[in-house]
């Protein structure tokens, strides 16, 4: 099951949150249902920029013990880009996490 969760920590109230999604809507809820999340949390377009829900740090590690897969904070943008077939944007996404995983030299 196609699942991902990114690494960003996005402050909500007391909670800090993540992203997960998937490669299909059926695969997105089953993993949603499987780690307790509740159908109202999901978001989709015109309210959001793609189909996923936010979840809190807690659920990420259920998911990731159930076998989603970790992405970057840029795996949300990779993502839609792919969909989209946006090929500039998927080298710029590939520019960007070159860019911040060169070690600085001092």
């Amino acid at each position: 099951m196609p699942v991902y969760v990114d690494d960003v920590r996005i402050p909500y109230g007391r909670m800090l949150m993540c992203h997960m999604w998937a490669d299909t809507r059926e695969e997105l809820h089953a993993m949603a249902d499987r780690i307790g999340v509740r159908r109202k949390w999901f978001q989709r377009p015109p309210k959001a920029s793609w189909e996923h829900y936010d979840i809190c740090l807690t659920k990420r590690a259920q998911t990731v013990r159930y076998g989603a897969i970790v992405t970057d904070k840029y795996g949300p943008s990779e993502f839609v880009a792919k969909q989209k077939g946006d090929q500039k944007m998927l080298d710029r996404i590939a520019h960007l996490r070159a860019r911040f995983e060169t070690p600085l030299l001092l």
